[in-house]
């Protein structure tokens, strides 16, 4: 048996990431938050300024006998744009970049052959710009930022930009769901 092991994705808004994360058998916990900037413990009011460097991400711990990093991975990619330079739907900015912050020359090995993959399969139009960065300090996102999607399913953004996420993943990962 494998211990639990850490990813650490950026795919836009974390709300949006989290609750697609938090679907997923295997996946133990999903935490919002900022990293791959140069500003120590930044609050989200300054991350999404964009002048931190920072880019809003969230670290997920999984069991990776229930559930690969590399399907972690084909979900990241299938559950937002990774052909947008720091753009997600109307999030702007490099904190809304797409990234994915390796923990291991593994994880880094995995990614790349992925976007490899995806890349000389043509899966998406354009090429993917996704970084592939060594991961660095996760700072968790304040309170009000956690869970957000399941305390708050009826506010306009939640609706417009998360659920189509969450019905792409029952759709096409149904058999990764808890």
């Amino acid at each position: 048996m494998k211990k639990e092991e850490v990813a650490t994705f950026a795919a836009g808004c974390f709300w949006c990431t989290e609750a697609v994360f938090q679907r997923l058998k295997g996946v133990k916990n999903v935490i919002s938050g900022f990293t791959g900037g140069f500003i120590k413990n930044p609050p989200y009011r300054e991350v999404v300024t964009g002048r931190t460097g920072h880019a809003e991400a969230i670290q997920i711990t999984y069991d990776p006998d229930k559930v690969s990093y590399r399907d972690l991975l084909l979900i990241f990619f299938s559950t937002h744009d990774p052909t947008t330079l720091n753009r997600q739907q109307n999030d702007v900015g490099i904190q809304y970049r797409s990234a994915i912050f390796y923990h291991s020359e593994e994880q880094k090995q995995i990614a790349e052959a992925i976007i490899d993959e995806l890349e000389a399969k043509s899966i998406f139009e354009n090429k993917i710009v996704t970084e592939v960065t060594e991961a660095s300090e996760f700072y968790e996102a304040e309170a009000e930022h956690k869970d957000f999607y399941n305390q708050h399913k009826e506010q306009p953004y939640c609706q417009y930009i998360i659920d189509p996420k969450i019905k792409k993943l029952t759709t096409y990962f149904s058999q990764y769901l808890k």
